[in-house]
């Protein structure tokens, strides 16, 4: 319990703010994707002996996988289309709306995505209710959130959670009854994640995948406090969350997506968002990742603060540009949303997902010893089975993207030596494990070394540490 709980001060002031209020510009840090590098990675025995290899050189790199492509090209944007028409017909998903009608109501569309995850998961998905109470402005009801698992099938524990609200709601937050028809907000992200679990479901994948679909999000963020709250009560070992709310776009806006990631520079959310941005730039590097430094919009909310303030590692992909005239209005509706972009997402999505739950299990932080060589550290760490090689980041402390890796196989990996790193350089440390196929881990809790290291803590903020 101890290893979270420091990271539940992160956003308490936000607790009040309003979600769906109209945003104020932002300026935004763009992150440079790193060039992929044409190798094809082979299979390698992991050594036993630990012997020390000083500045390795491997062929063991990140690269597309041809299996994780083969799916990004099984996105449909009929599919995504039909979702969203699905979900607006509902005539509104309001926590406050009829819960007994099959037709009409949050109660009626959350059973149908209940139905619609047994479906696409082919027997492979255990779908549930999470129920949940809400009282809100004197009114009170019974809440569901609906999760849907794919349990991983590695020898890891980790789960990777992908979510997103399904509830909506009109101009007054307590109208179960007038229309509200949310097809951008957040109908796309429920058709995002229930693309995603049908495409995902057909294999097999090392962690376990939680589709989670949020209700009362527009009350508070309410069912994803609940899960959180539950999951860190239960230990579980969440490795990433990732939230996507408002992903439809519209015909013209700008062909790429913005990440919103609380302490960016000095966080695991920071640390997501930059594999987030790594990883799809590999697999979509047209559709770039704009990350933004801070936990939501200005004065604005979603799930994934929920998840942070549990000590979650959890980032927030939203549309490249909102449309304020939308926001909770019956102008929100399917024929507005361009299903060209919102496939483009959900490959993303899927890109992400496959490198984190395909990929080895996230490694521990290798443990970092200065050299008598001024600029040189020795690095070591237990070196697993399932991983055919590792990439080793030293990242300037005031960068805001991943510098360029070195790598070794995991042949020669668990005892390394690098040298050449500026000497009056602070650095944060991490490393990252790679499969035979090029899949690439989370990677490991960054590590401070250098001049500044002491006065920076050691480790980043915001860490589960172990």
């Amino acid at each position: 319990m101890v290893k979270k709980v420091f990271s539940l001060i992160v956003v308490i002031l936000l607790l009040s703010a309003t979600g769906c209020s109209l945003m104020k510009p932002q300026s935004d840090l763009i992150i440079p994707t790193p060039p992929a590098v044409d190798a094809t990675p082979g299979l390698l025995v992991p050594n036993e002996a630990g012997e020390l290899v000083t500045d390795p050189v491997s062929d063991i790199v990140p690269t597309v996988d041809p299996a994780v492509e083969s799916l990004i090209t099984e996105v449909s944007q009929q599919q995504l289309m039909a979702y969203v028409r699905q979900l607006e017909s509902f005539g509104t998903r309001n926590a406050f709306s009829d819960t007994q009608s099959e037709t009409f109501g949050i109660g009626a569309a959350r059973r149908w995505i209940f139905n619609e995850f047994v479906r696409v998961g082919g027997g492979r998905l255990t779908v549930e209710f999470q129920d949940f109470p809400l009282t809100y402005n004197g009114f009170s009801t019974e809440q569901s959130n609906v999760v849907a698992t794919l349990p991983g099938k590695g020898g890891g524990d980790g789960v990777l959670v992908l979510m997103a609200h399904y509830d909506n709601r009109s101009v007054d937050v307590t109208d179960g009854v007038s229309r509200a028809t949310g097809a951008n907000d957040n109908g796309s992200g429920v058709a995002l994640l229930l693309e995603t679990a049908r495409i995902m479901s057909s294999r097999d994948w090392n962690q376990t995948i939680v589709f989670l679909a949020t209700s009362a999000e527009e009350q508070g963020s309410f069912g994803a406090r609940y899960y959180a709250e539950n999951a860190f009560l239960d230990s579980k070992n969440i490795i990433s969350a990732l939230n996507y709310d408002g992903v439809g776009g519209r015909a013209g806006i700008p062909q790429n997506v913005r990440l919103y990631a609380v302490d960016f520079l000095t966080s695991v959310h920071g640390a997501l968002g930059r594999y987030y941005e790594y990883v799809g730039g590999l697999y979509l590097p047209t559709f770039p990742v704009v990350i933004y430094d801070a936990l939501d919009r200005e004065g604005r909310w979603g799930d994934h603060r929920e998840f942070v303030v549990a000590g979650f590692p959890a980032i927030r992909v939203i549309e490249s540009v909102e449309d304020p005239d939308l926001l909770n209005s019956n102008r929100d509706t399917w024929d507005l949303i361009d299903y060209s972009y919102l496939q483009r997402v959900a490959q993303l999505n899927v890109a992400v997902a496959a490198n984190l739950a395909g990929g080895p299990q996230q490694p521990a932080p290798p443990i970092i010893v200065p050299m008598a060589e001024p600029g040189a550290y020795l690095l070591t760490w237990p070196v697993t089975p399932d991983a055919a090689g590792y990439a080793i980041s030293f990242r300037p402390v005031n960068s805001l993207y991943y510098p360029t890796f070195r790598f070794v196989k995991a042949v020669h990996a668990g005892n390394v030596a690098l040298t050449g790193l500026n000497p009056n350089e602070t650095y944060a440390v991490s490393i990252a494990a790679l499969n035979e196929r090029g899949l690439l881990s989370g990677f490991s809790v960054e590590q401070f070394v250098g001049p500044e290291a002491a006065t920076l803590g050691g480790a980043l903020q915001g860490v589960a540490q172990p």
